[in-house]
């Protein structure tokens, strides 16, 4: 469960009984060319927020919102976007080998992903041990803005290490 969603305050639709989401379905938030970046919950807005400035380090994200486990992304967007991009993250604020690690099957072993691959799919989750207290131990604890760039651009420097040198 997405605790940090608790935090968070959005704007009620004004049509909210005409207003629905189809289960199973996921939703493209950003077109990118360069690498897919799969999330849901609160870690989207971060993502969201980490992709502005990984557009200004020369990194094209595409944002997918998986919606809903199971079922999961009935219409195959992540693996048309892995065609596309061929590189893969996959953030959420669960435990390793959690939310994120069900994701990375569905879409490697069960889809076939794989074979669009061109580095190594990355998972962040958050750390191996118990949250922190207060809204500055999310820092610690789970991703941040800055661990989702440094994580992006680690992928894009195993596939193309002369165009993205190391951050320092």
């Amino acid at each position: 469960e997405s605790l940090n969603g608790y935090r968070l305050k959005e704007k009620q639709p004004e049509n909210l009984s005409e207003f629905t989401v189809l289960i199973g379905e996921s939703e493209k938030i950003k077109n990118g060319n360069q690498i897919t970046v799969v999330s849901y919950g609160s870690t989207l807005r971060l993502v969201e927020k980490a992709s502005i400035e990984l557009e200004d380090l020369g990194v094209s994200c595409e944002i997918i919102d998986v919606q809903c486990l199971i079922p999961f992304d009935n219409s195959n967007l992540i693996i048309e976007s892995l065609k596309k991009t061929n590189k893969l993250l996959i953030i959420d604020e669960d435990l390793p080998g959690g939310a994120s690690s069900y994701i990375l099957q569905k879409i490697i072993q069960e889809r076939d992903g794989f074979k669009f691959l061109d580095s190594s799919p990355l998972t962040l989750t958050s750390k191996s041990h118990r949250p922190a207290y207060g809204t500055d131990g999310d820092y610690f604890s789970k991703p941040s803005v800055d661990d989702i760039i440094e994580t992006a651009y680690s992928i894009m420097n195993e596939y193309d290490p002369n165009n993205y040198p190391e951050l320092i």
